[in-house]
């Protein structure tokens, strides 16, 4: 009887080790909050892009005339989340933060309101995945090699 529980706790315990040993040396998965592979979080996402995102960037995610000009204010019009805007040369995190907190987060001269208080964290996370699900693989990977050099900070 006390060999079996020896032999049985040995194995337990060389379990334990190899999947401590194997999370040691195998590459972690990389976490993708906005994933535009994921379909039903890009489906919420277009929801609540057109309820809150729309009416500035636009239905097509193509953003207001002329967004490159200062206007008189001094702030910009809303940029595209196309593959013609800038939005693919910022990580996950900052596009996020920019939702969440506004765009004056980054930019003094954005006159983008933070969501916030409106949307929750999933929320903005399906928003993000709608955007990306737009844009041309290349892009995709190019937006992906961003957001895993931020996250290595």
């Amino acid at each position: 009887m006390k060999s079996s529980i020896r032999v049985a706790a040995a194995v337990i315990a060389t379990a334990v080790a190899g999947v401590g040993l194997y999370t040691l040396v195998t590459p972690q998965e990389v976490r993708l909050d906005a994933d535009p592979t994921n379909l039903a979080q890009v489906a919420v996402g277009e929801k609540l892009y057109g309820a809150h995102c729309a009416s500035c960037h636009g239905r097509a995610l193509e953003g207001e005339e002329n967004w490159r000009q200062q206007r008189a204010d001094g702030s910009f019009p809303a940029p595209p989340h196309d593959e013609t805007g800038h939005t693919w040369h910022h990580a996950d995190g900052q596009l996020f933060d920019i939702t969440k907190r506004g765009g004056a987060v980054y930019n003094p001269r954005s006159a983008m309101p933070g969501f916030g208080g409106t949307l929750g964290d999933d929320e903005i996370w399906s928003i993000l995945a709608y955007i990306k699900s737009r844009w041309p693989e290349p892009v995709q990977a190019r937006q992906r090699t961003v957001t895993l050099a931020a996250d290595e900070r």
